[in-house]
Formats: C-alpha cells, structure tokens, sequence
C-alpha cells in the first residue's frame, strides 16, 4: 500500500489544523536544540538521536506553517515531497530516522553518525523554504491529497 493512503488510515497521521507560525518557529528552536546537544554529547547513540531530531524538527516546523499535524513520523516524512525535497533528502531522513531508532533501541545493532555540515545544510534547506515556499498552495495540494472532498 502506497505511504501516503496509509498515513491518511491512520488516526493521527494526517490531520489539517489551522497554521501556526509561532509554533512552526518553536519546532525551528527545537531543532537547533537537538542539534546542539548532538554536537556537545559524549556518546555516538545520542548523537545519533539529536541530528535525526534536528532534522525531523525542522521538517515539522514547515508542516506546522503549512497547517498540518502528524504524530507519526513516517507521516511527516512522506509529506517532505510537497515542499519540494529532493528524493534524495527524503532518504537521507529516512536513513537519520533508522539510524536513531538502531542506536536508541537496540544495543545489537549498527547505526551511522551522520555528518554534522550535513544536518546543517538540511537545516538551512528547511529554513530556506520557510521563507520563500508557498504555503497555501503546499497547503491546498495536502488537502487535496489526503481528503480531496473538502477541496
């Protein structure tokens, strides 16, 4: 089953609210912070988990502007492709997710440290976007996309 038809199954998936652009900026704050704790811990798992935070806090805070709520991540990931990301950035998400999942829950498993200069270029494409994309047009097509009765 595609991504997106199942995200719309699921009961907290998808789901259009008003935007919100003084939490589409916290969610930003979010992300510098796991990204700080990333570049000052000590440990390789937790480095792990705050550069795939950063990122995926930085994603959100674009679906916040934009008037969208998941509380699934494969969610919010599978919308990256309505702001534009490449597939290639779609991928290198999915892969700080894996590797976060493999470094916080299990201690038999391999997981990669992303690099850093990597997060923070995709932390400046997030932001980037922030400012220049058109969000009731990025809007419009998830609604669309994920209920097209109310367009």
């Amino acid at each position: 089953m595609d991504q997106l038809e199942w995200c719309k199954k699921q009961k907290s998936g998808i789901i259009i609210v008003e935007p919100n652009q003084n939490m589409a900026e916290d969610y930003f704050v979010k992300a510098d912070n796991s990204l700080s704790m990333a570049s000052t811990s000590k440990t390789n798992d937790w480095k792990a988990v705050g550069l795939y935070y950063a990122c995926y806090d930085s994603v959100y805070a674009l679906l916040q502007k934009a008037g969208v709520k998941c509380e699934i991540h494969e969610c919010s990931i599978v919308l990256m492709s309505f702001f534009g990301f490449s597939d290639s950035e779609i991928n290198f998400v999915k892969d700080l997710k894996g590797n976060r999942k493999n470094a916080q829950y299990y201690v038999d498993r391999e997981f990669k440290v992303e690099d850093f200069n990597k997060v923070k270029d995709f932390i400046l494409r997030c932001r980037e976007l922030f400012h220049k994309a058109d969000f009731k047009k990025i809007r419009d097509e998830i609604v669309k996309a994920v209920n097209p009765t109310k367009v």
